[in-house]
C-alpha cells in the first residue's frame, strides 16, 4: 500500500508495504498480518507487530511486487526463523499444550512487551516477567502529544493546540494528562505480571519521532543522523528536555508509590558514558526516584 491508500485498509486485511514508521501504527492495528520489503528483527514493523500480537514477515525484498490487492494469502510465522506467505487460504491444525506439565528452565525467560492491551493475555503464559517494556507505544497510542507541548502550549501552532485541547478534555492541568496516561499504561503491564519483575525502559524516541508527536516540531532539532543524536539518556538531564523527562519520572513514581506496583524497575537507554549515567540518576532523584530507595532498581 502507498501512504495515500492507507485509509482503505480494513480490519482483517494483510498490510503489504515497503516499510512502516510510527505514522502507520493506527493502520497496523487494523491489519490481520504485516509483510514488508525492508527491515529486520529490530525494525519498526517487527517491534510494533510483536506489541500488537500480529504475525509479521519483514525483509522480503519483493513483497510489494509479488503480492497484489485482492489476493487471498496466508501469512505464517509458525514454522521457525523464516516466515512464509502462501497463495490462497492454507489449511492448518491447532495443537494444544498443557502448560502445567511443562518443566521450567533454569534460565529466567522474560518477555518484550510494550502494548498494555496485550499484558493480561500474555501474563498467562509462563514467564519470569517483562525484560523490556518500551514506553514509545504507550506515548504514541495513549498520549500522542509531545510532553513539552503540554508544558509550553504558547510555542505550539493553533491547530496543534486545538488537537491537544480535544485530547486532554477535562484536564485543566495539561501536563498531568501525560503523567496519568503514561502511568495507566505502565501500570496495566506491571499489574498484569505482579509480583514478577517488569523492567520499563525510559523513552527513547529519536528527534524525528518526537517531532511527529502532536506539537513536537517546535521542540526538536533537525538532525542528519537521529540514530546517533539527541536521544535516550542524553535528553533527560539536558535543559532542552529535562522538564519533559520530569513528567516521565512523575508517572513512574505514581505507579510504584501510589499504585504500589514495586515490581517496576527502570532501564536507562542509550547511555554513552559513566558520567551521563550519574547525571540521569541525579535527575531521577530530583523527582523522587532514588536508586535503592523502596527497592528501586535501575539498569
Amino acid at each position: 500500500k502507498e501512504p495515500a491508500d492507507l485509509h482503505q485498509v480494513q480490519a482483517g486485511d494483510v498490510l503489504v508495504t515497503d516499510k512502516t514508521d510510527p505514522d502507520w501504527e493506527p493502520t497496523m492495528k487494523k491489519a490481520a498480518a504485516i509483510v514488508t520489503n525492508r527491515g529486520g528483527r529490530t525494525c519498526h514493523a517487527a517491534i510494533v507487530s510483536r506489541e500488537l500480537g500480529l504475525p509479521a514477515i519483514v525483509g522480503t525484498e519483493t513483497g510489494t511486487d509479488v503480492l497484489h490487492t485482492g489476493q487471498s494469502v496466508t501469512v505464517s510465522c509458525a514454522e521457525g526463523e523464516t516466515g512464509f506467505v502462501y497463495d490462497g487460504v492454507a489449511r492448518f491444525e491447532i495443537q494444544k499444550v498443557d502448560l502445567a506439565d511443562q518443566a521450567r528452565p533454569k534460565t529466567k525467560i522474560m518477555m518484550n512487551l510494550g502494548n498494555p492491551d496485550e499484558a493480561m493475555r500474555l501474563s498467562q503464559i509462563p514467564s519470569d516477567g517483562v525484560g523490556l517494556a518500551r514506553l514509545e507505544f504507550i506515548v504514541t497510542t495513549y498520549i500522542q502529544i509531545h510532553p513539552l507541548a503540554l508544558l509550553h502550549p504558547e510555542r505550539v501552532s493553533s491547530a496543534d493546540r486545538q488537537e491537544i485541547d480535544r485530547l486532554t478534555s477535562g484536564y485543566a492541568d495539561k501536563p498531568q494528562f501525560f503523567v496519568d496516561r503514561l502511568a495507566e499504561g505502565i501500570a496495566m503491564i506491571a499489574a498484569a505480571f505482579y509480583p514478577r519483575d517488569v523492567i520499563v525502559r525510559l523513552s527513547d524516541f529519536k528527534t524525528n519521532e518526537y517531532a511527529n508527536l502532536i506539537g513536537g516540531k517546535p521542540f526538536e532539532p533537525v538532525e542528519e543522523n537521529p540514530m546517533l543524536g539527541f536521544r535516550g539518556a542524553s535528553r533527560y538531564y539536558h535543559e532542552r528536555y529535562r522538564d519533559g523527562f520530569a513528567l516521565e519520572c512523575r508517572a513512574l513514581k505514581k505507579v510504584r508509590e501510589e499504585m504500589g506496583l514495586t515490581n517496576l524497575k527502570i532501564m536507562v537507554p542509550f547511555c554513552r558514558t559513566v558520567e551521563e549515567g550519574r547525571r540521569v540518576l541525579h535527575e531521577m532523584a530530583r523527582h523522587g526516584l532514588v536508586r535503592g530507595e523502596h527497592g528501586l532498581e535501575v539498569y
